[in-house]
């Protein structure tokens, strides 16, 4: 049973609705439906603070005593393999910089040019996806945990 997510207020929900459509999409598969739904995330503010919450989240629950570079380049070739019939297929560096910036390692170069939205999107509802497949709760457990995060952390600033 999808949920309704209307507890959220309207910005909120609309990312949960969309980053839930996403992800469900590349678990069944469908790859034009797919495209569709990206685009819908990438226009939904805030998206990518959820998405790397999200991330970071399933990565805690997936690794309890923590990870090492080598479990960041594992879990990335695993991502890459499994996105790999997709077109376009991952690319390797976006999935990296998703990895490292949702543990909060990855320093953005402030000069370097950002990628499209909807690439950053892409990349981040296949690997969600990706993690949700060894993960041991459904998608809208991380996600009620990040928007709880995100207001946690919104209201002590």
């Amino acid at each position: 049973m999808a949920m309704t997510w209307r507890h959220l207020p309207p910005p909120a929900r609309a990312i949960a609705v969309a980053a839930s459509d996403a992800v469900d999409l590349v678990q069944a598969d469908d790859r034009d439906a797919f495209e569709v739904a990206v685009k819908a995330l990438a226009g939904t503010e805030g998206a990518g603070l959820v998405l790397g919450a999200v991330v970071r989240l399933l990565l805690e629950d997936l690794h309890p005593d923590g990870l090492a570079g080598d479990d960041i380049r594992r879990i990335g070739a695993e991502c890459l393999r499994a996105g790999a019939g997709w077109e376009p297929p991952p690319d390797p560096h976006l999935v990296l910089v998703l990895l490292t910036g949702a543990l909060g390692v990855h320093d953005q170069d402030e000069d370097a040019p950002r990628p499209a939205p909807e690439l950053w999107t892409r990349h981040a509802a296949l690997l969600v996806a990706h993690l949700l497949t060894s993960a041991p709760y459904p998608l809208a457990r991380y996600l009620t945990a990040a928007f709880a995060e995100i207001e946690r952390a919104e209201l002590h600033d």
